[in-house]
């Protein structure tokens, strides 16, 4: 039986644009409007609209405190 994909191709639609607006120059950041030059940043930036817009994403990982 086959098992279904962790992210859903519209996620990956929605990454592969915010990608190609990156490399156009066109990618800003939403708190500051800065421009987005990194590769990890304009990645996390696709994940989170495909999240707002309803895609299967897995949720984010939270950093945890060391006791």
């Amino acid at each position: 039986m086959a098992s279904k994909g962790k992210y859903s191709k519209s996620a990956s639609r929605k990454v592969a644009k915010v990608m190609r607006e990156r490399k156009r120059g066109t990618l800003r950041s939403g708190g500051s409007g800065k421009k987005v030059t990194s590769r990890k940043q304009a990645v996390a930036i696709g994940l989170s609209e495909a999240r707002r817009a309803g895609a299967r994403v897995p949720r984010q990982r939270t950093s945890r405190k060391k006791k």
